[in-house]
């Protein structure tokens, strides 16, 4: 009976370590696209725009310290 309890505590964590990777992995891509918006932006010569664009993006990583520090409830 431990044995199927230390099996569903490894699958549980293994279902949410994937699951944080799917999360980590759309925020990377998030990130990339505003990247490539801001630089379209530039060679456009709206620098302005891509300003914002850039500082969005940094309150945005700001904001998102659950997708780059996930807090296990531990000290």
């Amino acid at each position: 009976m431990a044995m199927d309890s230390a099996s569903g505590d490894s699958s549980s964590e293994i279902a949410r370590l994937v699951s944080e990777l799917e999360k980590a992995e759309a925020y990377e891509q998030k990130l990339r696209q505003l990247i490539s918006d801001a630089r379209d932006q530039l060679a456009s010569g709206h620098t302005s725009v891509a300003l914002s664009i850039l500082n969005a993006a940094l309150s945005d990583i700001d904001a998102a310290t659950d997708v780059v520090a996930h807090d296990r409830g531990t000290s």
